[in-house]
């Protein structure tokens, strides 16, 4: 099964913490793991977090930064902008979340998310990691 995982599961699943055991296993459930370009500045983010915090260092960063660049190079989508802007105007949720709905929605396959409001506005497409997970 393929799917499409929002930044938090890529968190999850690459950074060591209470959810990591779970994306791992969601990981080995699925197939493809595809995700908007956005995903890339998000998980940047996420790990200048981690570096302003001292959680990690910059080699570190760097390391992991270039492993998951690898691993999605090849599952990396646009996104059509129009179909965002009218999932925006019909949730709560952001452009960059609804980035991830609109490609899980133009595949025709599941979002992987533990956002609870993206869950909430979403619930035929956005699912929990428990779900999925065999």
């Amino acid at each position: 099964m393929n799917v499409v995982v929002d930044t938090n599961i890529l968190a999850y699943y690459w950074l060591p913490g209470a959810r990591t055991e779970e994306a791992v296993a969601l990981r080995r459930s699925t197939d493809h793991w595809y995700g908007p370009k956005l995903w890339r500045s998000e998980f940047r983010n996420v790990l200048a977090g981690f570096l302003r915090r001292k959680v990690m260092g910059p080699a570190a960063a760097k390391a992991l930064v270039r492993a998951a660049e690898a691993e999605l190079a090849d599952f990396e989508c646009e996104i059509d902008s129009v179909a965002v802007m009218e999932l925006v105007s019909g949730s709560d949720c952001s452009a960059y979340d609804c980035e991830f709905v609109a490609l899980a929605r133009s595949m025709g396959i599941p979002l992987v998310t533990e956002d609870k409001g993206i869950r909430r506005d979403f619930p035929g497409i956005a699912v929990g990691m428990a779900a999925l997970i065999a």
